[in-house]
């Protein structure tokens, strides 16, 4: 990549899997312009083509493990 595209905001609960619909935790920020989202699942399946065909790749799938901040804290 050549560093030439602009910074992507965090996504959000409200951005959704383009193929199925679930929240997306990874974004493809496509040469000619644009972007995909994908939830993790659909994000590790296309990542690889996506990456050859020179799409820059934001993945926010780690935060799948992440406690949520409202757990008992027996859970954190």
């Amino acid at each position: 990549m050549t560093g030439a595209l602009a910074p992507t905001k965090p996504l959000s609960v409200a951005d959704r899997c383009d193929r199925c619909g679930a929240q997306a935790y990874v974004r493809a920020v496509l040469v000619g312009g644009g972007d995909l989202l994908f939830c993790a699942h659909h994000g590790r399946k296309y990542a690889e083509a996506l990456r050859a065909n020179g799409a820059d790749i934001q993945d926010e799938s780690d935060r799948l493990n992440e406690t949520p901040a409202s757990a008992p804290a027996e859970e954190r």
